[in-house]
């Protein structure tokens, strides 16, 4: 157990006996409320212990996108990161690629479309402007989830 533990235990709390992984419907929760640490955090903690396994590469894809928002949101002059989160956008996409469009009921082709839209933006910017000061990040949600969804459940990938 690690020492974010505790702190990921409460992010998670509300959403325990799903018939998905709470630590994956937490990602959603945090990314969705732009808390692109956090949701990194979460679901690193359920891909160290699946890393290996046969949604390794799905958990690694999608921390690498919250990864990628982490960096935006921490640019700033003195310390830029617009190219690091070009570069965490394109190892998601290859992790994602992996994966049939829609996995663990999530669409997939519409998330590397996403990301083809964001790193797009850097690129045909020169890495010199900022696309998370213009407008808001993606929201993201799980096709399916029915009565007990999670609180992004409303809302879409954009």
């Amino acid at each position: 157990m690690s020492h974010k533990s505790p702190k990921i235990a409460a992010l998670i709390a509300d959403l325990q006996g799903r018939d998905l992984p709470a630590h994956y419907l937490g990602y959603f929760a945090c990314f969705n409320r732009g808390q692109f640490y956090e949701a990194h955090d979460v679901l690193e903690e359920l891909w160290l212990a699946d890393r290996h396994g046969p949604n390794g590469n799905f958990y690694k894809g999608l921390i690498q996108f919250a990864g990628a928002f982490v960096h935006l949101q921490k640019d700033c002059l003195k310390y830029p990161r617009l190219r690091p989160a070009a570069a965490l956008f394109k190892l998601a996409a290859a992790n994602l690629r992996q994966f049939p469009a829609r996995h663990e009921r999530l669409d997939l082709a519409v998330v590397q479309s996403v990301i083809a839209d964001w790193l797009g933006r850097l690129e045909t910017e020169g890495f010199a402007k900022n696309p998370l000061t213009n407008g808001p990040a993606p929201q993201l949600i799980l096709a399916d989830l029915g009565p007990r969804s999670i609180s992004a459940a409303h809302t879409s990938i954009t």
